[in-house]
């Protein structure tokens, strides 16, 4: 396959995720006990729904990637290690799909795996807003 080939079928794999995610987020809107959830705690659980082992929910006072990159905030004070582990996993995510960085992430810490599905949602919830897919 070539690599414009190959970057194309990446792009392909990105796109079916969101798609899914938003039609699950639209499905999620309609029900009762997510009436009074922010945007992020929708997009986390709808993530959960989609993707096994996923919290279903988080607290609506939820650490928000931080303002210097895509990790949450409270992933500052991890080591390099950690940081780069977390930010090679949302690379698999956008590049070989979500549920795949899913099973990598399950390989690695308790701590590893939460902040990888926060900052899964810190970098798909400016996607979904621009695309129009929230509020």
């Amino acid at each position: 396959m070539s690599v414009a080939g190959h970057a194309e079928s990446e792009h392909h794999i990105l796109e079916e995720d969101i798609q899914r995610l938003a039609s699950e987020i639209r499905s999620g809107r309609e029900r009762p006990e997510s009436r009074n959830m922010s945007e992020r705690e929708l997009i986390k659980q709808s993530l959960g729904r989609l993707v096994p082992n996923i919290p279903a929910s988080q607290p609506s006072d939820s650490p928000k990637a931080s303002s210097t990159g895509p990790l949450p905030a409270y992933a500052k004070g991890a080591s390099a290690d950690t940081k780069l582990e977390i930010e090679h996993l949302l690379d698999i995510a956008f590049h070989k799909g979500i549920e795949h960085a899913n099973a990598e992430a399950k390989k690695s810490t308790p701590f590893v795996v939460d902040a990888f599905h926060d900052a899964l949602v810190g970098k798909i919830y400016p996607e979904l807003e621009k695309r129009g897919l929230l509020k």
